[in-house]
């Protein structure tokens, strides 16, 4: 029986910084490691749990969903899907230690990092599990427009001007929760943005890092392995030292964060993009992901969105019997789901 501690990667990250991306790209680079990934999703909608599945995970060898909260993976490896049950699936993986090489765990955008790195104290955690490392994705050309900075002057006249900004918001708290856990930092997305801009989120990020942790670039989350794992920095044994703007938090929630499930039916793209879009202008929406029913299209098409900058291609094609259907998750403050839904009334094909 191995005995070594099993290694896990946590991987935190704004909304829409790439985390999942940066989670393709290590199963896709796996080279024969056996990895367990676990993703712990926020809001009703398991669209994150689902984009992975368009790219093998939670699905068998014909690509069918297998059903049960520990998916066998073809490549051997595993995923988890997670809301309250850490702990249960920790005890599951750690049953089958020998199978498992490594693990990666995606948080919610909306996580806190240091509770989740604590809870490897847990006996029975310990026993078989460190963090190899705390790896923060920070989405650049966001950052460089000043979403998540801590309200510097010129930012904060800018975020002033702009009256769909809340500009009492706790995320760039939150944005600095998530650096202060970090071992490594990606700055993701860099070649959205120019060497000036590059250069402004460096600086911005480096104030919150301690000396010793790392900051590298990438470009959707393309970056060697090595650099991405096998650190071993055993985070649990350190985190207690890192301080963080929740620390003395008895029980941190996300109350200030509304979230909403949508689903339509099939529907025109132009119309939903131009929608989707007004409501991104209108309201305080942070971010919006889902996938739709284009009619006449054999592929299923996927939306993507922080802020107001929106992405969409189609992902994958519908499965034989599957059925074609429009979801959408908009996560933001102070939503009201029936002005949402009042916005897409006329998004039909």
């Amino acid at each position: 029986m191995n005995t070594a501690k099993i290694p896990a990667t946590i991987v935190t990250g704004f909304l829409g910084s790439g985390k999942t991306t940066l989670l393709r790209h290590i199963l896709d680079n796996a080279d024969g490691r056996r990895i367990a990934v676990i993703v712990n999703e926020f809001g009703e909608l398991g669209i994150d749990g689902d984009i992975l599945q368009a790219c093998g995970i939670g699905c068998d060898e014909s690509g069918a969903p297998i059903e049960g909260t520990l998916y066998e993976l073809a490549n051997g490896c595993m995923c988890c899907t997670v809301q309250e049950e850490f702990f249960p699936v920790m005890k599951q993986l750690a049953a089958r230690r020998d199978q498992i090489d490594a693990i990666l765990i995606e948080t919610s955008g909306l996580a806190l990092p240091k509770p989740l790195v604590q809870a490897f104290h847990w006996p029975e955690i310990a026993s078989v599990f460190t963090v190899d490392a705390v790896v923060t994705v920070v989405d650049t050309p966001a950052t460089a427009a000043g979403q998540f900075a801590a309200f510097p002057d010129a930012v904060d006249e800018q975020r002033r001007a702009d009256p769909n900004l809340d500009h009492e918001s706790p995320l760039h708290e939150l944005f600095e929760d998530q650096l202060s856990a970090a071992d490594l930092v990606v700055l993701n997305k860099v070649d959205g943005v120019s060497a000036e801009e590059l250069a402004k989120v460096q600086a911005m990020v480096r104030e919150e890092l301690s000396p010793e942790v790392k900051v590298v670039q990438a470009d959707h989350g393309r970056l060697p392995l090595d650099v991405l794992l096998g650190l071993s920095k055993a985070a649990e044994e350190t985190i207690d030292q890192r301080t963080s703007h929740h620390d003395h938090d008895e029980d941190h929630d996300h109350d200030e964060f509304d979230s909403f499930v949508i689903e339509l039916p099939a529907v025109d793209r132009d119309k939903l993009l131009a929608a989707v879009a007004q409501l991104v202008s209108e309201h305080q929406i942070l971010r919006v992901k889902g996938f739709a029913d284009i009619p006449g299209k054999p592929m299923r098409w996927l939306l993507q969105g922080v802020g107001r900058r929106l992405e969409s291609h189609f992902d994958r094609a519908w499965k034989p019997g599957e059925e074609r259907r429009t979801r959408l998750v908009f996560i933001g403050q102070e939503l009201n789901e029936q002005a949402l839904r009042d916005g897409l009334k006329d998004v039909a094909a």
